[in-house]
């Protein structure tokens, strides 16, 4: 997974000044918060962001019962999935993936507050995950952000997909809205995003200023 990072100053589509785009993939731990309930905005993101090659992907309970498990098939990616009940399963999951050679990403799914996941844990997984050179996002489920070492946070909305070229009663790319709303070295930015399926990259857009857009396709009738 690519993702193209324009400039400052550079506006594609017409729309606004974009700033730069962090990467994805640096080996660091990331945080992806969905802002509507019951939304697939923050795995759909954090899956189109994964490099090439075998991804650790695990889910507490709560996460599996409320959101589902990945369908692997329709995934595009290469997941070994492992499902677990507590919040604290899956931390250590996690730390035990970042000391395999063999994965190229480590993914966890977290619903709700968990007091395993305190400070000093996501510290821990922080330093794990850039000893070992790999990327590790935890996606937090119906979460408030707390205290976390984590380097960079997001908050993902999904939008109404961009229109299929093919078929215009189709749904096209994912679209979202994407808030990274702290990160080192870095200060705070939204993007419109889109996953180009096709060329399997990020594109990264400035956001139309637009309330309208954040709001999600009503049905006629």
């Amino acid at each position: 997974m690519s993702a193209r990072p324009f400039p400052i100053g550079v506006a594609p589509f017409g729309r606004a000044p974009v700033p730069v785009v962090p990467s994805l993939t640096a080996p660091i731990l990331s945080e992806a918060f969905g802002t509507r309930p019951l939304t697939g905005a923050a795995p759909g993101f954090v899956l189109a962001t994964l490099p090439p090659g075998l991804v650790l992907w695990v889910q507490d309970r709560l996460s599996r019962t409320e959101f589902g498990a990945p369908f692997l098939p329709g995934m595009g990616r290469d997941l070994l999935r492992l499902d677990l009940t507590r919040p604290a399963d899956v931390l250590a999951a996690l730390e035990d993936g970042l000391q395999s050679r063999a994965l190229a990403a480590v993914v966890g799914e977290i619903h709700g507050h968990a007091p395993a996941l305190s400070f000093t844990a996501s510290r821990r997984l922080a330093l794990r995950a850039e000893a070992a050179g790999l990327p590790c996002w935890l996606i937090r489920h119906a979460a408030r952000p707390e205290a976390s070492a984590a380097r960079m946070r997001w908050r993902l909305a999904p939008l109404p997909s961009a229109t299929d070229p093919d078929d215009p009663y189709a749904p096209g790319d994912p679209l979202w809205l994407a808030e990274l709303f702290r990160a080192r070295g870095q200060p705070p930015s939204t993007w419109l995003v889109r996953h180009d399926r096709a060329a399997d990259r990020l594109d990264f857009s400035a956001p139309a200023g637009d309330r309208k857009l954040a709001e999600p396709r009503r049905k006629a009738g």
